[in-house]
């Protein structure tokens, strides 16, 4: 089992910036992949960023490329995601999850493990 709660969220202006974190609990963490995924109103749950648990490889939606990075710290067994130049289309609530190895990391089915959830408004 793994317990995992973000933090971070908050409401800022368009082109600002924003750090969520996610702490994890439970099991070993560094064998787990960890992403975030976001979910606006009325809107399905979509996958935001993500990084392996083996060689620290990351993939993010092509709608965040440039302005997001998600990292790992295995030894705090935290995941951030820095977020830059934030834009109104990006308000949703954001989620951490963990999946176990070998899986890929895109697809949220694959996902076993999720947080709470932590509200990101981004107002223009």
């Amino acid at each position: 089992q793994v317990q995992l709660v973000e933090s971070g969220g908050g409401l800022v202006q368009a082109g600002e910036s924003l750090r969520l974190s996610c702490a994890a609990s439970g099991r070993t963490f560094n064998r787990y992949s960890m992403g975030w995924f976001r979910q606006a109103p009325g809107k399905d749950r979509e996958f935001v960023a993500a990084i392996s648990w083996s060689d620290m490889s990351t993939d993010y939606t092509d709608s965040v490329k440039g302005r997001f990075t998600i990292s790992r710290d295995n030894a705090k067994n935290t995941v951030d995601l820095q977020m830059n130049s934030l834009k109104p289309e990006d308000t949703a609530v954001y989620y951490c999850a963990a999946a176990a190895p070998y899986r890929q990391i895109s697809r949220r089915s694959n996902y076993d493990y999720w947080g709470q959830g932590t509200q990101v408004t981004v107002s223009s």
